[in-house]
């Protein structure tokens, strides 16, 4: 089942990646921004302090959602057993019985 879920929170990550760098970019901050170089469109758009308000909330929204997914992603790549059940059995050496003599060809 995780794999069936890997595949479409992964997207949804990427896309509030590429979302969330554009909206921060677009913030208006001390130097302006992407938000300068619209020449004050979004200022008309959306008025002085609702730019902002806006973006700040889609901010976080977008940020939420990143985070949920990337712990959700995390927890399906470590909560499967089978990588687990591979390394370790490629790691575990040979067992070997102390004390038995080994075994001649006569």
């Amino acid at each position: 089942m995780g794999e069936i879920l890997k595949t479409p929170i992964t997207v949804v990550h990427i896309i509030a990646c590429i979302f969330l760098m554009l909206v921060i970019l677009i913030q208006p901050g001390r130097s302006g921004g992407l938000g300068a170089l619209s020449g004050g469109a979004a200022q008309q758009v959306f008025g002085g302090r609702g730019a902002g308000n806006i973006l700040t909330k889609i901010t976080w929204v977008t940020a939420a959602i990143f985070f949920v997914t990337a712990l959700s992603l995390a927890y399906l790549s470590t909560s499967t057993d089978e990588s687990l059940q591979k390394r370790a059995d490629t790691t575990k050496p040979e067992r070997v019985e102390i004390g038995a003599a080994p075994a001649s060809s006569q």
